[in-house]
């Protein structure tokens, strides 16, 4: 093909040849066929694009980068006249930026005259505006477009007119962009801005096909234009590099993606796959930036944004080796091939996977909302078992793709791009591990600026693929708990083989989500017995634990403190995971394995045993600890979050106040002892902690209650509570209180 490099300036006199015989380009005319111009819609994908090629533009002179905007087609005939096939948008943009150059810095009309020569044939109104808006001189006083539309040749009904509409809004976007910068008109006679021309006969396009491709007169999708615009990154650094991707997305990757277009609901304008490209390449663009060590937080998500900073000869990281190596323009290519590699072999790595025949086969093989073994769990059924599905369908969504479930992706591709290394039974052990630590690094998973873990947990995710160990050398990665707890289980399943079945259906228990620290890898001959005992009701669990022994933790605040709940499994969690927030993790488990140990099986029945032959010792016995108010009475367990408050609790163990949230003291917040005795009366404005009477209220102490009056708090009466040395109730202080309002003639009115 005999293609030529031109400015929008010396295209015209041109020599081009025509059925043998040199002809110069006179006049480009847009032709019929051709549909209306629409780089200067207003819709956001437009918005989009427009602000991206002007940025180009804008660089290209005021940086003095210049840029060749890929090739125009045409038909040239025997009269010089020019009729583009492909490029019409281009060089419409390039006409009115000429004019907006022309106009504002003033240059001779010999040297723009050339602009009469740029026509539309689409309507009548586009062509006759373009030669109005050539003999138009504007002041710049206000914008373009304003100025236009109030001029008398305007006719009011050329608004209405989609060409006319688009570029009166590119003018006012040119003069925006450009209102900064001078000598506009030079740098475009200097070739700031090129491009390629291919003669349509060269092609040996037939004027039928050019009818047909033009004939439907739809816009290119913004799809299309990610498309041009990553060959055109590419095909700068490698033609091979660019001819061979670009095949793939055409074929590989297209049938790749084909079964998982859109809502696959059979609609027309569902059955593609731009969006589906889009989402997982801006995946492996997320990849590529936290293997720099960096987070994509705060930058551009935009796909043209990316491909500029990751695939582009002048992408970042190649302009930060550039300054390290002195200008070496063949290393300044190297990080910019390499991530195009990177993005193949993301693709290519789901389009042939050993042993299966597409990624969803793969992927169920390994993935189970249950326990199986040989299988992880996905504990979240709203997750699909096929990730990469997800990935597609929701990576622009964090909250439909959180980063754990980028961690698990990225898992499951490293190991499809090392199949050749790694043995299918190996991965499926070694996910387990990586799936582990992701369940139990909420904390850690994170791509904060001020804390981004995430190229750390990524290399130790390689790590534990690759090798199926630990790497102790990679800092603030995963929990480290759990990180120490993994290590433990992987040297224990080297000893002993036999055990991994039980190890893993303890691992895969809801209440556990792969820790096993609160039963303990000694302690596996309890697992059968731990599944038994969560299947039954919560409350009666929560009961019969405490019966056994005082099993709260202590928040390292110092005032909150967690105990199990009814209905909430947050507070199992809490519970049964090692946590550095909290106190009394090793208790918790000496009274649960206690319990197991202590039982042959469970039920319902047993459990309620349990719990009411602890209450009825602490009758006989006449000793009330705090744990027996909170096993009998259920006002300390009202299903919420597991939280109690009390910031004195070892001087005052009995005043721990029953929190209805995660973290806030709140109106709901209440001492037990006096909603169970009086509820009717609890003062919510004083957070539960008084019972609200006429002129009087009660308060609960460690070893009595106080009747105080509401004028001036002075004590009316004192219900002392009788206590052991050891500071534990001798009687039951709720009752103590009962009896106390029964016998005394206390005004019920509130105020």
């Amino acid at each position: 093909m005999s293609t030529t490099l031109h400015s929008f300036i010396d295209i015209f006199d041109s020599e081009f040849e025509t059925d043998g015989t040199p002809v110069k380009i006179k006049k480009i005319v847009i032709p019929i066929i051709q549909r209306d111009y629409a780089q200067g819609r207003e819709n956001p994908d437009v918005n989009r694009m427009r602000t991206r090629f002007l940025s180009s533009l804008h660089d290209a002179i005021d940086k003095q980068h210049p840029i060749t905007l890929d090739f125009v087609y045409g038909d040239v005939d025997g009269n010089g006249i020019m009729t583009p096939l492909d490029g019409q948008q281009r060089l419409t943009t390039l006409f009115l930026f000429h004019w907006y150059a022309a106009k504002r810095e003033n240059i001779p009309e010999s040297e723009w005259k050339f602009l009469y020569n740029f026509s539309y044939e689409t309507r009548y109104s586009a062509r006759y505006f373009c030669k109005d808006l050539v003999n138009f001189v504007p002041d710049f006083s206000e914008s373009l477009k304003s100025q236009i539309i109030n001029q008398s040749w305007f006719p009011l009904d050329w608004k209405k007119d989609p060409t006319i509409s688009s570029m009166l809004t590119m003018l006012d976007a040119i003069a925006e962009k450009f209102a900064d910068l001078h000598d506009i008109w030079q740098h475009l006679k200097n070739g700031a801005i090129t491009f390629y021309f291919l003669p349509i006969k060269d092609m040996g396009l037939t004027d039928e096909l050019y009818i047909k491709m033009n004939s439907r007169g739809k816009p290119l999708t913004q799809f299309e234009h990610f498309k041009a615009e990553l060959e055109r990154c590419i095909r700068v650094l490698d033609n091979n590099v660019a001819d061979r991707v670009m095949s793939k997305i055409d074929r590989e990757w297209t049938d790749l993606l084909w079964q998982y277009r859109n809502s696959r609901n059979g609609i027309e304008d569902d059955s593609i796959i731009d969006d589906e490209f889009l989402r997982y390449f801006k995946f492996v663009c997320d990849v590529i930036c936290y293997k720099h060590g960096e987070s994509p937080r705060g930058k551009s998500s935009d796909e043209f944004d990316l491909l500029q900073t990751f695939f582009s000869k002048e992408n970042k990281k190649a302009k930060e080796n550039d300054e390290a190596k002195e200008n070496d323009e063949a290393k300044e290519n190297d990080e910019a091939i390499k991530n195009i590699e990177t993005m193949e072999s993301y693709f290519d790595c789901w389009c042939s996977i050993p042993g299966f025949t597409n990624p969803s086969e793969f992927l169920t093989s390994i993935m189970s909302y249950k326990h199986q073994f040989g299988k992880i769990i996905v504990y979240n059924d709203s997750y699909n078992l096929d990730i990469f599905e997800d990935c597609l369908h929701g990576y622009y969504d964090k909250k439909q793709f959180p980063l754990n479930r980028f961690v698990l992706l990225y898992a499951v591709t490293y190991y499809l791009r090392h199949t050749s290394i790694i043995k299918y039974s190996d991965f499926a052990r070694r996910i387990r591990i990586v799936n582990n630590l992701i369940q139990n690094s909420g904390d850690e998973v994170s791509d904060r600026t001020d804390r981004n873990r995430m190229p750390a947990i990524l290399a130790q995710t390689e790590a534990i693929i690759a090798t199926g160990k630990i790497d102790d050398s990679i800092e603030k990665s995963f929990n480290v708990n759990q990180l120490s707890e993994e290590k433990k289980k992987i040297e224990f399943l080297d000893d002993n083989p036999g055990q991994a079945k039980t190890m893993f259906e303890l691992e895969d228990h809801p209440m556990l989500k792969g820790q096993i620290g609160i039963i303990g890898i000694e302690n596996l001959s309890l697992a059968n017995m731990f599944a038994k005992l969560f299947t039954c009701n919560w409350d009666k669990i929560d009961r019969a634990l405490m019966a056994t022994g005082n099993y709260r933790q202590e928040e390292k605040n110092g005032w909150r403190y967690q105990c199990a709940s009814k209905s909430k499994q947050f507070a199992w969690d809490e519970l049964f995971h090692r946590s550095a927030n909290y106190c009394g993790f090793d208790n918790t488990k000496k009274i649960l394995i206690k319990l197991l140990q202590g039982n042959a099986t469970f039920t319902n029945e047993i459990l309620d045993g349990i719990a009411d032959g602890f209450i009825a010792s602490c009758t006989s016995n006449s000793t009330y600890p705090w744990r027996y108010y909170y096993v009998k009475y259920d006002a300390f367990r009202p299903g919420s979050y597991g939280k109690l408050r009390n910031s004195e609790a070892s001087k005052k163990p009995y005043l721990f106040s029953v929190m209805q949230t995660k973290t806030q003291w709140s109106q709901n917040t209440y001492m037990p002892y006096l909603k169970i005795v009086d509820d009717y009366h609890l003062s919510h404005y004083d957070m539960g902690q008084k019972l609200l009477y006429d002129d009087r209220y009660i308060v609960c102490e460690n070893a009595s209650y106080k009747v105080k009056r509401i004028e001036d708090n002075s004590i009316i009466d004192t219900v002392e509570i009788s206590q052991d040395k050891n500071g534990i109730d001798k009687e039951d202080r709720v009752q103590k209180l009962k009896n106390y309002l029964s016998s005394k003639t206390i005004p019920k009115t509130i105020p």
